[in-house]
């Protein structure tokens, strides 16, 4: 036997925004497309003034003694507030609470297990709630609770931070760990400016060295030879 189809009979999501032939009042205060105010004005000249520019009429104020009214293309304006809306939800942050509980007695190994957990959970951005959970006449001693959890809040004091000190709720004792604010990439950029000072200093005095040291050194060779065999060759002649 097919099943029945389920309809959604819920309403679909209506805009109340109120534009155009949907605003029901005598006058409104206008405001032009440019945001200069128009003033008040009767419904049907605020209409009449929007249509002359192929605009909407849009109340932005209803609260308002006469409602505020401004002049606009609603449909390119709504689409703006839904990508702005987008980019927002997509830009925000979702911050997760994960939860580890531990007992008073512990053991070595599963407390190094536990620590990992929260590692990894403090790695991903997310906080943490560390529960230690106390059984009979363990309750009589919440001072090892509070032990426990500060040695694990060292072990991982790089990554997390106490956001909450212990507290104890009844049989259980709880503590909140967040990640460790990470630091702008300005403040890491800053001393690589410092470092590249005395770098583009250097290579100015790299050169200048040779060039002052090669001068002198090209005119007094290259003549020397040239300038001795000429005189050689008058003194031969006379004597033959």
């Amino acid at each position: 036997m097919p099943v029945p189809r389920r309809f959604d009979r819920r309403p679909p999501d209506r805009d109340d925004t109120r534009i155009n032939e949907r605003i029901r009042v005598r006058e409104v205060r206008l405001i032009g497309e440019d945001g200069e105010q128009v003033g008040v004005l009767a419904i049907d000249k605020a209409l009449a003034y929007a249509r002359e520019r192929d605009l909407d009429l849009v109340e932005v104020a209803a609260d308002a003694r006469p409602p505020v009214c401004r002049i606009l293309d609603y449909s390119k304006y709504k689409y703006e507030q839904e990508q702005k809306a987008k980019a927002a939800r997509k830009h925000q942050k979702q911050v997760n609470v994960r939860e580890i509980k531990l007992r008073p007695k512990i053991a070595d190994n599963d407390y190094e297990t536990k620590k990992n957990h929260v590692v990894r959970f403090l790695s991903g951005d997310d906080r943490v709630k560390v529960t230690i959970m106390f059984r009979g006449r363990e309750q009589t001693h919440p001072e090892r609770g509070v032990a426990l959890l500060m040695r694990l809040a060292e072990d991982v004091a790089d990554l997390g931070v106490i956001d909450q000190r212990p507290i104890q709720d009844g049989r259980n004792m709880t503590m909140l760990l967040s990640p460790v604010p990470k630091k702008p990439a300005e403040e890491d950029a800053a001393p690589a400016s410092d470092d590249a000072a005395p770098d583009a200093d250097a290579p100015a005095e790299a050169p200048a060295a040779p060039a002052s040291d090669a001068a002198p050194e090209a005119p007094v060779e290259a003549p020397a030879e040239p300038a001795a065999e000429p005189a050689k060759a008058a003194d031969e002649q006379p004597t033959a």
